[in-house]
């Protein structure tokens, strides 16, 4: 198993423990040791299988925490993800009598998953987040939706054990908790200029390829507003997997005379290249705790269409968000009557999002700790 370590040499010192580094984990933590002026020391693992790392990468990582404390190097705190055991950390490190504040960021929680509390096995991913929470010193969550939906979850999951009064523990959470949006570096996109306005609308998808951000439902829309003769132009973009939904192939072929792109790039400036030449950005998810892929495209000049509901109610005001059932009639009324979004706006809609803006905010977060 490979784990890198990289160091950085500014104090104060904290450890980052990441057993998930990669998407937006991984982009999180590298704008943090960029615009944070402190010493961090990242231990991680690649982005695979994150049951297994929830389940035993705390034990895996408590060596090389002791490892490094032993070697004589001193910290200050320990930042870690959800997919890390908290709990069991903290404690395998105070058996061998090194007690570091523990500060616990939540890109997720497992309680507001679509279907994970309905599989049988789903609770014990839910409960690690909860242990986790309970042993740190602070918490932080990437949206007011993400945390109110954990809350809300921890408070389901303790009335299930009626006959433990256990209630006063959301109290404990709440007042260590607190809303850190994650920062967005937007320098690559800010060199860069659009070339001039597009004749037909491009609409932009730029999401995993899962389904919980329900492709299903975009490309069926696409599919009959193609039929109607509304035009308009398609970049497909985001990270595919061996087991994509199987409507991505199926809208490859069925709307290959819309397609400009249709696939993951890699190369992060031609990334930001298709983005700038988006129109529309639009989001189905069924679930989304925060939404980079849409605020770099917005910071690019696209209008972001919305769902009305997840996190999207906090990043972005009523105009841009569509009601339950109305996804169709939004996007077309958006394609036959287009304006593209003013630049001013595009500021306005992103920038306190930027690390610019944040990066105080996550210094004094740290500091709170040591």
């Amino acid at each position: 198993m490979q784990m890198n370590c990289a160091v950085d040499r500014t104090p104060p010192h904290f450890l980052l423990l990441e057993p998930y580094y990669g998407g937006s984990h991984r982009f999180f933590l590298k704008g943090m040791r960029k615009h944070v002026p402190f010493t961090f020391t990242l231990i991680s693992l690649p982005a695979r299988k994150w049951k297994m790392r929830m389940q035993l990468a705390a034990p895996l990582f408590a060596e090389r925490v002791i490892e490094q404390v032993r070697s004589g190097i001193s910290f200050d705190g320990i930042l870690c993800s959800t997919f890390l055991d908290s709990a069991m950390l903290k404690t395998l490190l105070c058996r061998e009598n090194i007690q570091l504040p523990l500060l616990v960021y939540f890109h997720e929680n497992q309680f507001a998953y679509p279907n994970q509390l309905s599989d049988p096995g789903g609770y014990q991913f839910a409960a690690l987040n909860f242990t986790s929470a309970i042993a740190a010193d602070r918490l932080a969550f990437n949206s007011r939706y993400n945390l109110n939906t954990f809350i809300l979850g921890v408070e389901a999951y303790l009335k299930k054990a009626a006959d433990m009064k256990m209630m006063h523990l959301l109290d404990g959470l709440q007042s260590k908790a607190e809303v850190l949006y994650p920062g967005i570096d937007f320098k690559q996109i800010d060199r860069q200029e659009r070339t001039g306005q597009n004749d037909i609308p491009v609409i932009v998808w730029n999401h995993r390829w899962e389904h919980d951000k329900d492709p299903e439902t975009f490309f069926q829309v696409l599919y009959q507003l193609a039929d109607q003769g509304i035009d308009f132009e398609l970049i497909i973009l985001g990270q595919g997997f061996a087991q994509k939904p199987a409507v991505f192939d199926q809208a490859r072929i069925r709307l290959q005379k819309q397609i400009i792109h249709f696939g993951y790039v890699k190369n992060r400036e031609e990334y930001v290249r298709l983005l700038l030449r988006g129109d529309i950005v639009i989001s189905t998810a069924k679930h989304e705790f925060f939404g980079i892929a849409v605020l770099e495209a917005v910071r690019c000049g696209c209008f972001p269409i919305v769902p009305d509901r997840l996190a999207y109610c906090e990043l972005f005001p009523q105009r841009y968000r569509y009601r339950e059932g109305t996804f169709k009639s939004f996007l077309k009324r958006k394609l036959l009557h287009f304006e593209p979004l003013a630049g001013k706006d595009s500021r306005i809609l992103t920038e306190k999002y930027s690390w610019a803006s944040l990066a105080d905010s996550y210094q004094s977060w740290l500091a709170s700790v040591v």
